[in-house]
C-alpha cells in the first residue's frame, strides 16, 4: 500500500500521483456479479441538464455489492481483493461454503484466505458483520445500517470508520467520521474494522485530463461568464460578482441547509458534525 509519484516529465506529471494498488490480487472482476450501467451525462429523462459539468469518462461496469450481509452463520473465505471503479475503497470477493459468491466492501488489512462470517453469535473480529447490540463498545465499524435490514448506508468511503461509544436500551450511540454523534437502533448491522485504501485521500489528480476520465468536465466560474448566462457575470474590468455566490438560476450557493427537515432520523443526532477546521484542530 502506498502512493507512487510520477517523474516530472511534464507539467501535468509533476503534480500527479497514483495509488500503487499493492493489495489487489486480480485484475478482472467476477462476471456473474457484474452489471452494465448507463451514463446520464448529468441529464434527466427529458434530456435537460440538471447537474452541470458532467459527461464523458471511461466506461464502468457495476459490481453488485452485498451491503446487507444477511447470509448468517455460513463462513466465507476471502478469494480476491479487487479494484472497483464505482467507489474509492477496494472490494473483496467471498466464496461461501455453500458455493455462493458475493462482493463486500474490503476492510483494511484483510488478506486472501481469511474467513469472515455474519450473524448475531459470530466472533467480533475484522470483516464480520453483526448487529450493533453484539459488537463491543470501542471497536471500529463501517457499512452501518440506518434501518434494520435496509443495508449499510453510513461509513462506506475509503479509510473511514465509525466507533461505538455507548449502549442504552434499544439504542446504540456511534461517532461518525465527520464527528457527528448519533443514535441508531441496536438491531441495525455493521461490519467490524476500518475500510481499505486509506491512502486514497493523498492521491493528487494533477491535471484536468484525469478528471475527464472520471466523467467530470471543466468548470467555468460564474463571474467569468456573460451576464446573459449567469447572474454573477459581466461588469467592467474584473468585477468580483457583485452579489453572494449563486447558481445560474439565482439559487444561493452557500449557507443553505441540505438536510430534509422531515427526516425522522435527524431527531437522533446528539451532536452535529464538525466543520473541516474543527476536525483539523482536534487532530
Amino acid at each position: 500500500m502506498g502512493i507512487r509519484i510520477y517523474r516530472p516529465t511534464s507539467a501535468g506529471r509533476r503534480n500527479s500521483s497514483v495509488n500503487d494498488y499493492a493489495e489487489l490480487t486480480v485484475t478482472k472482476p467476477e462476471k456473474s456479479l457484474c452489471r452494465r450501467i448507463k451514463k446520464t451525462g448529468g441529464r434527466n429523462h427529458k434530456g435537460i441538464t440538471t447537474c452541470r459539468f458532467r459527461g464523458g469518462g471511461a466506461r464502468r461496469i457495476y459490481r453488485v455489492i452485498d451491503f446487507k450481509r444477511d447470509k448468517d452463520n455460513i463462513p466465507a473465505k476471502v478469494a480476491t481483493v479487487e479494484y472497483d471503479p464505482n467507489r474509492n475503497c477496494f472490494i473483496s470477493l467471498l466464496h461461501y461454503l455453500d458455493g455462493e459468491k458475493r462482493y463486500i466492501l474490503s476492510p483494511f488489512g484483510i488478506k486472501l484466505g481469511d474467513m469472515v462470517e455474519s450473524g448475531i453469535s459470530c466472533e467480533p473480529k475484522m470483516g464480520n458483520a453483526m448487529p450493533l447490540s453484539s459488537i463491543p463498545a470501542g471497536l471500529e465499524i463501517h457499512n452501518v445500517e440506518m434501518r434494520a435490514g435496509q443495508g449499510g448506508k453510513l461509513v462506506r468511503g475509503a479509510g473511514n470508520s465509525a466507533r461505538i461509544v455507548a449502549k442504552e436500551g434499544d439504542w446504540v450511540t456511534i461517532i461518525l467520521p465527520s464527528g457527528e454523534m448519533r443514535m441508531i437502533r441496536k438491531e441495525c448491522r455493521a461490519t467490524i474494522g476500518r475500510l481499505s485504501n486509506p491512502d486514497d485521500q493523498n492521491v493528487r489528480i494533477g491535471k484536468a485530463g484525469r478528471m475527464r476520465h472520471m466523467g467530470r468536465r471543466g468548470h467555468v466560474r460564474g463571474k467569468a461568464q456573460n451576464p446573459v448566462a449567469h447572474p454573477m457575470g459581466g461588469g467592467e474590468g474584473r468585477a468580483n460578482g457583485g452579489r453572494h455566490p449563486c447558481s445560474p438560476t439565482g439559487v444561493l450557493a452557500k449557507g443553505g441547509k441540505t438536510r430534509n427537515p422531515r427526516n425522522i432520523s435527524n431527531k437522533r443526532i446528539i451532536r452535529r458534525r464538525k466543520s473541516t477546521r474543527e476536525r483539523q484542530l482536534s487532530i
